[in-house]
């Protein structure tokens, strides 16, 4: 999208319906992180149709044989299936594993790793979370493409993979059929992001609401890197958020949203930055979209009422923020996610 969270460079479109849910299988690997291994079954877990129904089934598998594979904590996890289950995969998805070897040292892949994904049939959607995103590039599928992972392995995965436009700042990068998202609960937005791609807000919001915690994040990882000169004070931009957030159907000058801190305009777009990640104006046009999406998605309302109600004034100009940021216009997503969205 155009805002720094993440990019996309897909067409919102809805996967094809068939008589089986859409297969997510998570391959974890010696060392996982037994949280980061859970995020796909949670999210992709609680994703139901308007009927109930589950939207995607998701198996775990190993590289080996079926068996205990140790994990990060004091536990192993036993695996009922092996590599053949990524041959059946529509989504495949690499949680980070403290074990990766010459993956991680080397950049290149083991024997029984590369065999492992040499089962994945062209096509499938692939994801990774954290330092997942080393097997990937490891594996040559990410050569040429914009990917992001921990911001404190972003040097080494830089230095491994040159050929890798590594961004160390996002939250996740959507480049359509492979996504990489940035350190442990950044894999949470992805498959939340997921979600909402393959079957709309609806869907989504609602699987964050069973999980409790934000459709939504703002800002990208740089706002989590420890800072060698820590602010003495915790002033924070949230009230002028909540502000902004409840007048989106009007005009905001960035002078409105510092004044509700008592701030000068610079030292509020410096906390803003420090605290959300983007600029003022990124973070307004991002909620702008996303309320035009949600106006598109479960109402009625005329493009021209949606494109007032959202901020932007006039369709005209919210037909090219969403083509820009959705790569189709109003008509075309509402289209898209209108029918069947519960």
């Amino acid at each position: 999208m155009a805002h720094r969270p993440h990019r996309t460079s897909h067409r919102p479109e809805r996967p094809h319906h068939t008589a089986r849910p859409h297969r997510v299988v998570v391959l974890a690997l010696p060392g996982v992180i037994p949280f980061e291994l859970g995020i796909p079954q949670r999210i992709f877990g609680r994703a139901r149709d308007a009927t109930g129904k589950p939207l995607y089934a998701t198996v775990t598998c190993g590289a080996g044989a079926p068996g205990p594979v140790p994990t990060d904590a004091d536990f192993a996890i036993l695996l009922e299936h092996g590599p053949e289950a990524l041959a059946t995969a529509d989504t495949v998805v690499v949680p980070a594993s403290y074990e990766l070897g010459p993956v991680y040292e080397e950049g290149v892949l083991t024997d029984e790793l590369a065999a492992a994904l040499a089962r994945i049939r062209p096509g499938t959607r692939l994801v990774s979370i954290c330092t997942g995103g080393f097997v990937l590039a490891a594996a040559g599928l990410l050569d040429g493409r914009p990917a992001t992972t921990h911001w404190a392995s972003a040097d080494r995965f830089q230095r491994l993979f040159p050929r890798v436009a590594v961004d160390p700042d996002v939250l996740f990068i959507d480049d359509g059929d492979v996504l990489t998202s940035a350190g442990v609960a950044a894999g949470i937005d992805l498959c939340l992001h997921i979600v909402r791609r393959d079957h709309g807000a609806a869907v989504a919001n609602d699987v964050a609401r069973r999980t409790v915690v934000p459709p939504h994040r703002d800002g990208g990882q740089a706002q989590y890197i420890r800072r060698p000169v820590p602010e003495p004070h915790a002033a924070t931009t949230a009230a002028a958020r909540a502000w902004a957030l409840a007048r989106l159907h009007e005009p905001i000058q960035l002078r409105d949203m510092a004044e509700r801190e008592s701030v000068s305009v610079r030292t509020f777009t410096r906390r803003f930055r420090e605290e959300a990640g983007v600029s003022p104006g990124q973070w307004l046009l991002r909620q702008r979209i996303e309320r035009a999406r949600q106006l598109l998605e479960s109402t009625e309302l005329s493009v021209d009422q949606v494109a007032r109600d959202a901020g932007f004034g006039t369709a005209q100009s919210m037909r090219q923020h969403l083509q820009a940021a959705l790569g189709v216009p109003p008509t075309v997503y509402r289209r898209t996610f209108r029918a069947g969205t519960p």
